[in-house]
């Protein structure tokens, strides 16, 4: 049986993704209220260890177990284009870092308990690529075991790459998961690390075709190694020679094209507006950061689509949806919940002494918002259940 910890929990996505799969979470890390009442909710019998920054000590001490899988998306605010972009100067984007230290505790103990290096799976924002403080390469070095930054080559980080470092092999890349099964439009950048020696540790994220150098996406393109750094001439700072970068280019999905196969048909387009069909052409997206604002406040363009995906869900923002000639309507949590892959009224619980009928919508919406989509994080989870098989 794969274990897992999971920090920065919130309403537990991952546990939804990977319950199916027969992953066992050992324990959870979250302190918001509504997302730990979620939790006691579904999973009564799983602690929650609250305060991430506490376990670090409380692996190295026994009082908790050591992992096969750590996983969690650390606060994303301190990385992102909507937010301040306090990376790592940001207290809550320092958890970054607080994760590394962690995920040593972890391989520590299992090491002494003879058991293999744990696996890392991480969820963030795009925006960590293009941070002035380069917080990509501070997290991807702590990782890879150097003592400084990796520095991207050619000055910038792309949306996919690979890591071979003195400690472990990390690979990254940006998914969206509108290619996944639900219409919501939703990039994030996953980063699985390991220090495992077995062989394919790369095709968790990325799938081969018919070479180890060539990487093919869903929609047929290959995304090509095209630069492999085995000595530090100007592109690595001083990381040490033994550590090596593979860059690999970006890559496009086709407008309209479904470059993913749909992962859970239960959660198809037409369905997450409840009983009637979504978006077929009758509909209008309204995003949630124009609504009652003056037209020149941004909101992606004029803020109006006419399309089958639905604007990233955030914890800011409530979108809306214009039905034919009728009048205009928040999205409720039910269709949050669908969007992001949740099985229905995940977040309709019992809170604050108060029935689950009477629970607010307001912290609902900002749970789901929080969370990350559930068909991307299954399809993780089977990628690292045949790589652990293989």
């Amino acid at each position: 049986m794969i274990t897992y910890g999971s920090v920065c929990s919130g309403i537990e996505a991952v546990s939804v993704a990977w319950d199916p799969l027969g992953f066992k979470p050992l324990w959870f890390s979250e302190n918001d209220p509504f997302p730990c009442a979620v939790l006691d909710h579904h999973w009564p019998n799983v602690p929650n260890l609250g305060d991430m920054t506490t376990l670090t000590n409380r692996i190295m001490t026994g009082q908790i177990p050591a992992p096969d899988i750590l996983v969690g998306g650390t606060p994303c605010q301190s990385f992102s284009i909507a937010g301040q972009r306090g990376s790592l100067s940001d207290e809550r984007g320092n958890l970054t870092l607080e994760l590394v230290r962690i995920f040593d505790a972890i391989d520590t103990i299992r090491q002494q308990n003879g058991k293999p290096p744990a696996i890392l799976v991480w969820e963030n924002v795009p925006g960590i690529l293009s941070t002035k403080d380069n917080a990509l390469g501070c997290f991807l070095g702590a990782l890879a075991g150097e003592s400084i930054p990796l520095e991207p080559p050619r000055g910038k980080w792309t949306n996919a790459g690979f890591v071979h470092g003195n400690k472990r092999k990390i690979a990254w890349r940006v998914l969206d998961a509108q290619f996944f099964g639900v219409p919501q439009r939703r990039r994030r950048i996953f980063v699985v690390a390991s220090a495992r020696k077995s062989a394919g540790f790369e095709q968790i994220l990325f799938e081969p075709q018919s070479s180890s150098r060539d990487i093919k996406t869903r929609s047929g393109k290959e995304l090509q190694i095209v630069r492999t750094v085995t000595t530090p001439p100007g592109l690595r700072g001083n990381a040490s020679s033994d550590s090596y970068i593979v860059d690999i280019n970006r890559f496009q999905t086709v407008s309209g094209k479904t470059v993913f196969p749909t992962l859970l048909a239960s959660m198809a387009t037409k369905q997450w507006l409840g009983n009637q069909e979504a978006f077929s052409g009758n509909y209008y997206i309204i995003n949630g950061n124009a609504i009652n604002k003056p037209v020149n406040s941004g909101g992606n363009g004029i803020g109006i689509l006419n399309s089958t995906k639905m604007y990233t869900l955030t914890t800011s923002f409530t979108h809306a949806v214009q039905y034919q000639n009728q009048g205009v309507r928040r999205l409720t949590p039910l269709e949050c919940e669908r969007l992001q892959g949740f099985p229905d009224n995940h977040t309709l619980i019992p809170y604050r002494n108060k029935p689950a009928e009477k629970c607010p919508d307001t912290p609902r919406y900002k749970a789901i918002g929080n969370s990350m989509a559930v068909p991307v994080v299954r399809w993780i989870g089977q990628r690292i259940q045949h790589y652990l098989a293989s």
